[in-house]
C-alpha cells in the first residue's frame, strides 16, 4: 500500500514529534513499542495536515498560503485521506503513516474527516462568539485526535472514548490560553468573543499590550474551563493498558501544568512561550505512573463513572452539541 519502508516511516514520525511537540514527545516514550509507533504515526499525519493548511513546517512559519491555495491544499488532504482508506499507494510519508495506523487499528473514517473539518474552520476564518463555538473547534482539532489515539490503544467503549475526547478538549483549551497572542498575530482568535467583550477587549485588539491584565483574566477563565475535562479524562485511564495509562496520565499532567503556569504568570504569560522544565516533566512522569497504578485498584468504577452534566459532549453522543458538517467520507 505504500512505497515507504517501515523504518523510514518511524524515523519521519519520531522527528516530527520531537520538533512539533516536546510536551507530548516526552510522554510518548512511555508507550509500549507497537503502540508508540502507531501514536507517532498518527501524530505525524495530524502535524502534516496542520502544516499544509497553514503553510508551515513542523508548526513553524514558512510561507502562508493564499485563501485559494489553502482551500486547494485542504481539498487535497480530503482526497488523500479517502485514498488512504481505500488502500491506494500513498505519495507522502505522513499519509503512508496514517494509512498504516488507520487501517491497522480500524480508526473510524468519520474521526479523520472530523479532524480535517477543524482545519476547514481555520481556512474559512470561522469566528467564535460563545464557549460552545470554541468547544466545537476544540473537538475538531484535538478532541477527535483523542478518539483516534484511544482507538489505537484498543478502546471501543463509548464512555471511555468520551473521556479520551475530553482530554483532547482540555489540551486544546490549554493551547488556546497559552497561544492567544501568537494566534492573534496571524489573525486568529479562538477565545469566545463574548468573554473578551466582558473583559473590555475588542476581539481585533487582543494583541495590544494595554490589554494584558484583562487578557490574563480571560486566559485564567479558559484554564479553569479545562479543569473538569482533565478530571473526566483521569477517569478513563483505568480502561487503558498499564503502560498506555502511564503515558496518557503523564501527558495529561504536563499539559495541565502548562495551563497552571499560564494562569500563575498573569499578564506576563505571553512574554515567552510557556512550557515545562525537564525537572518538572520528570516529576509529572512519576506522578503519572502513580496515577496509572492507582487506577488499577478500581478500574470498573472509574471507567463507568457518570459524566458531569455540564460537560460539552462530542457530536453523535446523546445531548452532544453538533459540530460543523464535514464532507462525506466517500470510502
Amino acid at each position: 500500500m505504500s512505497a515507504y519502508a517501515g523504518t523510514k516511516l518511524m524515523e519521519h514520525a519520531t522527528q516530527t514529534i520531537a520538533v512539533g511537540s516536546k510536551s507530548f514527545a516526552a510522554a510518548a516514550r512511555l508507550f509500549p513499542p507497537a503502540t508508540r509507533r502507531s501514536v507517532l504515526m498518527l501524530y505525524a499525519w495530524c502535524r502534516h495536515c496542520d502544516d499544509v493548511v497553514d503553510g508551515q513546517e513542523l508548526g513553524f512559519a514558512a510561507a502562508a498560503p493564499s485563501a485559494y491555495g489553502a482551500n486547494f491544499e485542504l481539498d487535497r488532504l480530503y482526497d488523500d485521506t479517502r485514498r488512504a482508506y481505500s488502500g491506494e499507494p500513498m505519495r507522502t510519508p505522513a499519509f503512508a503513516a496514517f494509512q498504516e495506523v488507520a487501517l491497522g487499528h480500524a480508526i473510524a473514517p468519520r474521526y479523520a474527516f472530523d479532524h480535517l473539518a477543524g482545519f476547514a474552520m481555520d481556512v474559512n476564518e470561522a469566528r467564535y462568539r460563545t464557549i460552545d463555538d470554541t468547544m466545537r473547534y476544540c473537538y475538531h482539532v484535538a478532541g477527535v485526535v483523542g478518539l483516534m489515539m484511544a482507538s489505537i490503544m484498543g478502546a471501543r467503549d463509548e464512555l471511555v472514548l468520551d473521556r479520551a475526547c475530553d482530554l483532547g478538549l482540555a489540551f486544546q483549551l490549554t493551547n488556546i490560553a497559552r497561544d492567544i497572542i501568537d494566534d492573534a498575530k496571524i489573525g486568529r482568535c479562538y477565545v469566545p468573543s463574548e468573554w473578551l467583550l466582558e473583559a473590555g477587549i475588542q476581539p481585533d485588539h487582543v494583541a495590544l499590550p494595554r490589554h494584558r491584565a484583562a487578557l490574563a483574566t480571560v486566559a485564567a477563565r479558559l484554564v479553569d474551563h479545562a479543569e473538569p475535562y482533565y478530571a473526566s479524562a483521569t477517569l478513563g485511564i483505568a480502561a487503558l493498558p498499564l503502560r498506555s495509562a502511564w503515558a496518557i496520565a503523564t501527558a495529561r499532567n504536563v499539559y495541565r501544568q502548562i495551563g497552571i503556569e499560564v494562569k500563575r504568570r498573569g499578564a506576563h504569560a505571553w512574554d515567552e512561550r510557556v512550557g515545562t522544565s525537564k525537572a518538572a516533566k520528570l516529576r509529572l512522569l512519576a506522578l503519572g505512573g502513580a496515577q496509572a497504578l492507582a487506577s488499577r485498584l478500581s478500574p470498573a468504577r472509574a471507567a463507568r463513572a457518570p459524566r458531569r452534566r455540564d460537560l460539552w459532549l462530542r457530536p453523535g453522543r446523546a445531548g452532544g452539541a453538533p459540530g460543523p458538517a464535514a464532507p462525506a467520507a466517500d470510502v
